[in-house]
C-alpha cells in the first residue's frame, strides 16, 4: 500500500521503518522528539521499540535501547522470531543495550529522593558512543514502580524527555495502560509529558482479539485519526493497515479482457474492463468455483499471470476439478501463469490473511486475481474487521489496478442477499448473480449480470449448463420473477 501525505509540516519526520506506520503518522515519528506508545499486555508495545530501532539500524541509524523489564537476552531471542538480528546489529555497532532491568533476587527499594542522573548519564554515553539517532525505552512503568509520588513522576519524566532531546535523538517510551480506552499510562499523567502519544490496543471483539493503532496526539503536526489495525508477522515484525487513509487514484482504462467464458463476454458488451472488481454471488454448488476457473483459464489463455486465493479447497481439489472441465492448471503452474495459495480461513485473523495476500501479490505481480471464497473469510470474523478487511483487499487491488474476482455464498439455496454482498457490492464494478431455479419438473442453474459499471450489459436472466467443458450459458429465461430476492416462480421456457 503506498504512502501518500498531505504538504510537508514544519517539523521532520523519520520514517519508523514500519509499514503503514508512516502513511498514518503522515510521514514518520517527528525527529528530536519523544513518542509515547502506550498500551495495555499484548498489544505489542515492546515489538513496535524493537522494530523502530531495527528499521533504523537496517539503513545505517545506530540505536539504543534501554531495558527496564526484560533482559537483553530475551529481546534478542524475541526479535529473531520477527526477523531482526540484534546480535549481527551490535557486532556492526548499529545497536546498544543499556541494561536497566530489575535483578529477581535483589528487592528494588528507593531511599530519599528519586534520581535519574545516574541512568540518563548512562544513556547518554551509549548514545555518544554509537552516534545513535533513535532511543527506545521499554518501558516506562519499570522506572517508578518503586515511586507513589504523582508529582514526582511527572517532574521525572518531563526531564526524561527534555533529556532525551538534548542528546538529539528521535525516542520512543513505552507505558502500560490500565484498560483499553482511558487513560494513556499507569500514573495519569505519561501522554501530557510526551510530544507525541501512539496507543496499542488489543481489544477482545466477539470472541476474537484485535490489535489496533491510534494516534492519540503528534504536537505541532498533521495525522491520521481514527484506529487502524495492525499485526506482527512472524519473520516481519509490526505491519499497520491503513485501510481509510489509502487515496482513491488508481488510473481507469477501456481495454476490456475475456471472462473466460465466450457467451458471458457477449452478454458484457465484449467482457470486462481491465481494472475491474468482480462480485460472483450464489448459492453452494451454484458454479462460482467454475467461474472463477474459467476466469483464471481466460487469462493464462491471454498469457496473464493469475493468481488464486482458496479458502474453501486446496490447491490438489482445484487442480482435479479444473482437469475434469479441460483445464490444465498443472502446465499453467509450471509455466509460470499461475500460482494457488489455499488455507484455512481459521488458520489466522483476518489482518495476518491480508498482509500475506498482500505480500503475494508483490512478489508475483498478478495481473488477474481471484478469491474463493469471501464467506469462508467471513466465519469468525466481527462485522467491522470484515469490512475493514473487504476495503483494505479491495483498495490495493484497485490501486494496483488488477483485475479481481471475488466469490461470496448465499446461506439460502434460492438466493438471496447476503451480509457479504452488503460489503462489498457497492465497490465492485460488475454484480454476477447464480441462482438455482425449478421448472419443468427439474432443478436448473440461470444467471443474469445485475450490475456493470461505466457499459451497457445484457440484462437477461440466461440458463446456463455446467458441462465436461465447464459453463454453457444458453436462451434467456422468460416469464421469471423473484431472482435478486430468491422468492422464484415457475418461468415457462
Amino acid at each position: 500500500m503506498s504512502d501518500s501525505f498531505p504538504p510537508p509540516s514544519f517539523i521532520d519526520k523519520l520514517p519508523s521503518g514500519m509499514p503503514g506506520v508512516d502513511l498514518v503518522t503522515h510521514g514518520g515519528l517527528p525527529k528530536a522528539r519523544t513518542t509515547l506508545v502506550s498500551g495495555t499486555a499484548g498489544s505489542a508495545k515492546t515489538v513496535f521499540a524493537v522494530h523502530f530501532l531495527a528499521a533504523g539500524a537496517a539503513s545505517g541509524e545506530p540505536g539504543v535501547f534501554v531495558t527496564l523489564e526484560e533482559a537483553p537476552d530475551d529481546l534478542r531471542a524475541h526479535a529473531r522470531s520477527l526477523g531482526f538480528d540484534i546480535a549481527e546489529l551490535e557486532k556492526r555497532g548499529l545497536w546498544r543495550f543499556v541494561d536497566a532491568a530489575p535483578n529477581p533476587a535483589i528487592e528494588a527499594q528507593v531511599f530519599g529522593d528519586y534520581d535519574l542522573a545516574a541512568l540518563l548519564a548512562r544513556v547518554r554515553h551509549a548514545v555518544q558512543d554509537v552516534g545513535a539517532t533513535r532511543v527506545a525505552v521499554d518501558s516506562v512503568g519499570g522506572l517508578f514502580a518503586q515511586v507513589p509520588d504523582e508529582h514526582l513522576i511527572r517532574g521525572e519524566l518531563h526531564r526524561l524527555a527534555a533529556s532525551l532531546r538534548g542528546m538529539g535523538v528521535t525516542s520512543v517510551l513505552t507505558c502500560e495502560r490500565p484498560g483499553e480506552y482511558g487513560d494513556a499510562g499507569m500514573f495519569g499523567v505519561e501522554d501530557f509529558v510526551a510530544d507525541n502519544v501512539l496507543v496499542l490496543r488489543n481489544v477482545l471483539e466477539d470472541g476474537q482479539r484485535r490489535r489496533t493503532l491510534e494516534v492519540l496526539k503528534m504536537r505541532g503536526t498533521s495525522h491520521q485519526r481514527g484506529e487502524y489495525p495492525f499485526s506482527v508477522i512472524s519473520g516481519e515484525g509490526l505491519t499497520v493497515l491503513p485501510l481509510t487513509a489509502i487515496d482513491i487514484r488508481q488510473r481507469s482504462t477501456d481495454e476490456r479482457i475475456s471472462s473466460g467464458i465466450d457467451t458471458l463476454d457477449d452478454m458484457c458488451n465484449g467482457g470486462w474492463f481491465r481494472d475491474s472488481m468482480v462480485l460472483v454471488s450464489g448459492p453452494t454448488g451454484a458454479g462460482k468455483t467454475l467461474t472463477a476457473t474459467h476466469f483464471l483459464a481466460g487469462g493464462i489463455a491471454a498469457g496473464e499471470r493469475c493468481l488464486s486465493f482458496s479458502f474453501e479447497e486446496s490447491r490438489e481439489q482445484l487442480h482435479r476439478n479444473a482437469r475434469g472441465w479441460g483445464i490444465d492448471f498443472s502446465e499453467a503452474e509450471t509455466g509460470g501463469l499461475l500460482r494457488i495459495h489455499s488455507a484455512f480461513p481459521e488458520s489466522a485473523g483476518l489482518e495476518d490473511h491480508l498482509i500475506r495476500m498482500k505480500n503475494l501479490i508483490d512478489e508475483y505481480r498478478p495481473q488477474r486475481i481471484t478469491v474463493d471464497s469471501l464467506s469462508a473469510l467471513e466465519r469468525g470474523a466481527t462485522a467491522k474487521a470484515f469490512r475493514e478487511f473487504v476495503i483494505g483487499l479491495s483498495a490495493y487491488i484497485k490501486q494496483e489496478e488488477i483485475a479481481g474476482l471475488f466469490t461470496v455464498t448465499t446461506s439460502d439455496l434460492s438466493g438471496g442477499t447476503t451480509i457479504t454482498d452488503s460489503h462489498i457490492s457497492t465497490i465492485t464494478d460488475v454484480v454476477l448473480l447464480l441462482r438455482y431455479i425449478e421448472g419443468e419438473s427439474e432443478i436448473r442453474r440461470a444467471l443474469t449480470v445485475l450490475k456493470m459499471r461505466g457499459s451497457a450489459h445484457d440484462k437477461s436472466v440466461r440458463e446456463f449448463v455446467i458441462s465436461s467443458d465447464g459453463i454453457r450459458i444458453e436462451r434467456p429465461i422468460s416469464q421469471l420473477r423473484g431472482f435478486l430476492t430468491g422468492d422464484l416462480s415457475t418461468p415457462s421456457a
